[in-house]
């Protein structure tokens, strides 16, 4: 076997992800199992990602990227695709046959077209959405939201301007539809962990989505089924979703 084609994940640290798995699956499916590969690249710093490309450089075609580097990598890109650069924030990047890469963001288009396909989303549109964190997942979150004519109330554990506590959200929850959370509370091993918001004032009016995808029922979602919201969405959607757009990225 002559692997040609090389993709990976960038990130620190990679133990909770599906990637490698979901992509190693799709090249044996499209019957491309003996020249492409999918490598996890977990690196303690993000000047490692240009070693990285450098050592790899006849066959590393595209990587996506996950925590905490998506917006760190961006300066040591060539390009910025227009609409990750409104977002601020890259997970996907292209390596063309010269080296040059481009940064792109398809975070953006897989949580967009699960909130489409939702059936509740008639429920929540008109009420504020929360985004819970503000990394490089929640940027492009609430791009996709308000591009849905949603107004986003952006909460942090240290707000800065434009952003509100943990503790003050409790003040707004009666003009709340959809929470999202975009931090990385709950995801394997630390699946008893999960954002510090007061569920208590939790209810029908409510509707709960969370990007963790492992495991697929986290601990934001059960404590908000056990308050009686009116719906869950677990993360594992966009995940496919994001994949799916990066992979046609690669091949455009």
């Amino acid at each position: 076997m002559s692997i040609s084609h090389l993709y990976g994940l960038l990130g620190y640290p990679l133990g909770h992800s599906f990637s490698k798995k979901y992509f190693t699956e799709k090249f044996v499916k499209l019957g491309l199992s003996e020249s492409h590969c999918y490598e996890q690249f977990e690196i303690p710093q993000i000047e490692d990602f240009l070693t990285l490309t450098l050592a790899k450089k006849d066959i590393l075609k595209g990587l996506n990227v996950t925590i905490p580097y998506k917006q760190q990598v961006m300066p040591l890109l060539d390009e910025i695709d227009p609409a990750a650069a409104k977002i601020g924030a890259v997970n996907t990047i292209k390596i063309y046959p010269d080296g040059k890469t481009k940064g792109f963001n398809t975070d953006y288009w897989g949580f967009r077209q699960t909130i489409e396909s939702w059936d509740a989303l008639a429920q929540f549109k008109s009420k504020k959405g929360v985004v819970l964190g503000q990394g490089g997942a929640a940027k492009a979150i609430i791009a996709a939201l308000e591009d849905l004519g949603m107004e986003i109330c952006k909460v942090s554990r240290t707000p800065e301007k434009g952003q509100i506590s943990y503790e003050s959200l409790a003040n707004i929850m009666d003009e709340v539809g959809l929470i999202v959370n975009t931090t990385p509370l709950g995801m394997y091993p630390k699946i008893e962990s999960f954002p510090p918001l007061d569920y208590s004032l939790l209810r029908g009016q409510h509707f709960l989505y969370d990007i963790v995808y492992n495991p697929l029922r986290t601990a934001f979602l059960e404590k908000g089924l056990a308050q009686g919201v009116g719906g869950i969405y677990e993360g594992l959607e966009m995940l496919h979703g994001q994949a799916d757009k990066a992979w046609e990225i690669w091949n455009s």
